[in-house]
């Protein structure tokens, strides 16, 4: 039997287990997104604007130059010395308003906020960027960041920092005789977030909305592939850029431990549940047709990636299980001047199959540490995201997008309503956003997020009178980097 109030139990859980999470994994969440990284800038001697839309979505160029490995532009040591410095800082402040900042602590039956620091001014987070090429055929970027929002263990916030996406590479390329641009790009890639080597806006890793609140309530379910590794697993594979044209690549990714615990420093390794456990090299996959013609570019393909995952970091000697993504996603740019126009959707179909698990939680009520308690021997659940942008001369732009997720009722990790039905992981709703570019390297940005769907209901999720729309949350932003 279920308890009547597990939404409200659900509910309690996820934020324990957010709160549990080491706050470097939070920072994952917070600031992510590279963004423009301005000591590219001064490698190619280009404006920012020449590998952006709007930081970090890539233009043609752009997807050009990181495909070779961020080796186009001079070296940032010669001969003569020091040309420019390979560094790079950025930094967000932000005010974020919850339409319903309340609600009730089922255990005390207190009213409690939801969000610690509504309608005041923060410092999110800082990074740091060791950014560029090493040769013709090295180069790459290291992030390190800084939050000043961290959750730490009793809930309060207070600052922490560690490693954020990073992606180092070894490229060649091949020309045919007289070709004035290579007919095949090929490269190898070692990063710490599958999708980050990405060079198209519709995956996971620097896919839209860009940068959210750090301080509004999220969704409780999510793909693996979406965030689910970032920081914590170390990926190498190699890849193929055809004319332009079919891109391939095949890549492997395992635990960050051992000679690659580098990529997942800071994170909270100390905890069972702080970070994920992989059982060998879990195989990435990434496929695309892409075309550009004039101020047009357009790219369709699939993306996926199989892991077994250990349901408890402390202990690899148990049987893993197994999470299976796969996707499909589409991209349009039409880039001018002043207009420029782009959009992205993207679809995943994630199936969870808990060999490990389910056995467990079924002979013992528990699951295996701190692992997940199905009550289902396999899962599903489904992603789809889709945004559309209009920029007008670079400088000032509108965004709308839809985010939709929905899956299996599990009582076992989602919970049970009032009627003792399992619950669903739905979520639902649309963004929303306003961005104004004064100058290079500042974006000040306007957001709001709108749920009809919050954890599996659009009215009293949590079992407390919590409404979906109660999450609605309007967030100013400012971004800054030099």
């Amino acid at each position: 039997m279920v308890h009547r109030n597990a939404r409200a139990i659900l509910s309690t859980a996820a934020l324990a287990m957010r709160v549990s999470l080491s706050s470097s994994l939070l920072l994952m969440a917070l600031a992510s997104p590279a963004g423009a990284v301005p000591s590219y800038a001064r490698q190619t001697g280009q404006e920012c604007i020449a590998c952006h839309v709007s930081f970090p979505e890539l233009t043609p160029y752009g997807r050009y130059f990181k495909l070779t490995g961020y080796t186009i532009g001079k070296k940032f040591y010669s001969s003569e010395g020091m040309n420019y410095v390979p560094l790079a800082v950025m930094a967000q402040a932000s005010v974020t308003n919850t339409r319903n900042n309340k609600t009730t602590d089922p255990e005390t039956g207190d009213t409690v906020s939801v969000n610690q620091r509504n309608n005041s001014g923060v410092f999110c987070c800082a990074s740091v960027f060791l950014a560029s090429k090493v040769n013709d055929y090295i180069g790459g970027f290291i992030q390190w960041t800084y939050s000043n929002l961290a959750t730490t263990a009793d809930g309060t916030l207070g600052g922490h920092s560690s490693i954020d996406n990073t992606d180092l590479r070894v490229v060649g390329k091949y020309s045919g005789v007289g070709a004035a641009e290579p007919d095949l790009i090929y490269g190898v890639t070692l990063n710490n977030n599958p999708t980050v080597q990405d060079v198209w806006n519709s995956t996971p890793a620097f896919g839209f909305p860009y940068t959210t609140s750090p301080l509004a309530s999220t969704p409780a379910a999510a793909t693996l592939i979406d965030g689910g590794l970032a920081q914590q697993a170390a990926g190498i594979g190699g890849y193929l850029f055809w004319k332009k044209t079919l891109y391939g690549e095949l890549s492997f990714y395992r635990t960050a431990d051992g000679a690659f615990s580098i990529l997942r420093q800071g994170q909270d390794i100390h905890t069972d549940g702080g970070v994920a456990a992989l059982k060998g090299y879990n195989p990435y996959w990434r496929f695309a047709y892409s075309h550009d013609w004039g101020p047009n570019s357009v790219m369709v393909g699939t993306y996926g990636i199989v892991a077994n995952r250990y349901p408890s970091n402390f202990d690899t000697s148990t049987p893993t299980d197994r999470f299976r993504d796969i996707a499909v996603d589409a991209q349009y740019q039409y880039i001018t001047d002043p207009h420029t126009f782009t959009a992205q959707l993207t679809y995943i179909d994630e199936k969870q199959s808990y060999k490990a698990s389910y056995p467990v939680t079924v002979d013992t009520g528990a699951g295996i540490g701190a692992g997940p308690t199905p009550a289902n021997p396999t899962d599903k659940l489904h992603t789809l995201k889709a945004k559309a942008t209009y920029y007008h001369d670079r400088k000032y732009g509108g965004t709308l997008g839809y985010f939709s997720t929905t899956g299996s009722a599990d009582a076992g990790l989602y919970g049970t309503d009032s009627n003792e039905n399992a619950i669903k992981p739905d979520s639902k709703g649309y963004i929303v956003e306003l961005d104004y570019l004064p100058v290079q390297y500042v974006r000040l940005m306007l957001q709001y997020t709108g749920y009809s769907k919050f954890n599996g209901a659009s009215t009293n999720y949590d079992g407390n009178g919590r409404n979906a729309r109660d999450n609605n949350t309007l967030f100013f932003n400012v971004w800054v980097a030099f």
